[in-house]
């Protein structure tokens, strides 16, 4: 009768030595933890896999500038940045302290 009583314990004891052996986790109220994502395999290596690396014209002119090449494209956009400030329709300068906020100017 007492073997019967005693074996919940020995369980117990056995359990936990076998995650000390075996490295695993030791959880005797079943919480979540988690371990299961841990133990996972990462996903971003397989993505980066998967999906081809593009090539842009801005990557193969930062690699090779002896080639001089031109992008239209940024060339324009620049042109046109540089034109809205002329006008006064640039992007707002950044306030420096909390002061020079637009949200401080308008509470008052």
């Amino acid at each position: 009768m007492n073997a019967v009583r005693a074996l919940p314990s020995k369980m117990k004891t056995i359990t936990r030595l076998r995650c000390e052996i075996f490295q695993t986790s030791y959880n005797p109220k079943n919480l979540r933890t988690g371990a299961k994502y841990l133990r996972s395999r990462l996903r971003g290596p397989s993505m980066m896999e998967y999906y081809p690396k593009t090539i842009s014209l801005a990557d193969v002119k930062r690699e090779c500038p002896e080639l001089e090449i031109v992008n239209e494209a940024e060339e324009q956009r620049l042109a046109d940045v540089e034109d809205r400030k002329r006008r006064g329709k640039g992007t707002p300068k950044k306030a420096k302290k909390k002061e020079d906020s637009r949200r401080s100017a308008k509470k008052r």
